[in-house]
């Protein structure tokens, strides 16, 4: 028997949530069963949990789309019974029972080994937002955005993706600049690596076709007209990684900034990306990111604190990273 934050809908579609005591016969097909140690919490758990934009399509489900843990039981060629492992995206959570829950079965195919540079607890420190944040670096320097080709703009820099984003680029040398819509949360932007920081006022409103070129890159969480206005502003050939919509799914450019000054649009898509490529982002974790800094902007809250955070993340009030202690 195993505890888990259980979402079920009744006959006349209303969503509700509980933590629930399951039996191990309960959980989905899979040839890894993984004993979870720790969960996270995204913008994406929070839309689950709270049943907003039909993130869950299928009840009943138990949402978290990150876990990690240790395997207790494999008949998947790669891993075996004790090894630690870590899990991101994958439909897991919206589709697949995920990682709100102290056991998963799931596809060995969907988990990546974990590097001994994290411990569990780390790992979910870090999650499918600051894993995200990875691949969006990955993505600006495979468009050589380099340190020395201008500052880098980071939006929504107080959540999960962004404070992420600006420890790892602060600690490979970017001038890093944080958009932010929580002017009291400057110093902490700062403490992370963002040499300045701006309002999320400035980036919000109507854009232009064209605006002053102020970045050599961004990674923006955000969308929208805060999208629109980056790349409006964004240096020759820069480069803008984007990889939320906080703000909205709408992208009201034009061809200007890409035909003009050869700027590239690189979508980030953490769900189904190769496990060569994830192994990458979390080798480069562990040596691009400051774990003072991640356990600086970590909080640990327990499993039935769910509900309670999944409004806060949706209202915009969580700072950083909240893991989810699954056994607590």
């Amino acid at each position: 028997m195993f505890r888990a934050l259980l979402l079920e809908q009744d006959d006349e579609g209303v969503v509700t949530n509980r933590i629930a005591t399951l039996d191990e016969a309960d959980l989905p097909a899979g040839d890894v069963l993984v004993d979870v140690e720790y969960s996270t919490v995204n913008y994406k758990d929070g839309l689950a949990i709270k049943n907003r934009n039909r993130v869950v399509r299928s009840f009943p489900m138990v949402p978290g789309i990150d876990f990690a843990g240790v395997v207790a039981q494999s008949s998947h060629g790669d891993f075996v019974a004790g090894d630690r492992v870590v899990l991101n995206g994958w439909g897991v959570g919206e589709s697949h029972w995920g990682g709100f829950a102290q056991k998963a079965r799931v596809s060995g195919d969907w988990l990546v080994a974990l590097p001994d540079t994290f411990s569990t607890q780390q790992a979910m420190a870090v999650g499918t937002a600051g894993y995200t944040s990875m691949l969006a670096v990955l993505a600006l320097e495979e468009h050589d955005i380099t340190p020395d080709r201008g500052p880098i703009v980071v939006t929504g820099s107080s959540g999960g993706v962004g404070s992420t984003a600006i420890a790892i680029l602060g600690q490979l040398g970017y001038e890093v600049v944080a958009s932010t819509g929580r002017p009291a949360e400057a110093d902490y932007l700062r403490s992370l690596g963002a040499a300045d920081v701006i309002d999320r006022a400035e980036l919000s409103g109507e854009s232009p076709p064209l605006a002053k070129a102020r970045w050599a890159g961004a990674v923006d969480a955000v969308g929208s007209t805060t999208l629109a206005n980056i790349l409006a502003a964004t240096r020759d050939n820069g480069c803008v990684a984007a990889c939320g919509l906080a703000q909205g799914v709408d992208l009201p450019t034009t061809v200007m900034p890409f035909i003009l000054r050869g700027v590239t649009l690189a979508g980030i898509n953490s769900v189904t990306v190769p496990r060569i490529r994830r192994q990458l982002c979390w080798e480069r974790l562990g040596t691009d990111l400051d774990p003072d800094k991640l356990a600086g902007m970590t909080t640990v809250e327990p499993l039935d604190a769910l509900p309670r955070l999944a409004d806060e993340i949706l209202a915009g009030r969580i700072r950083g990273r909240v893991v989810i202690d699954v056994n607590a």
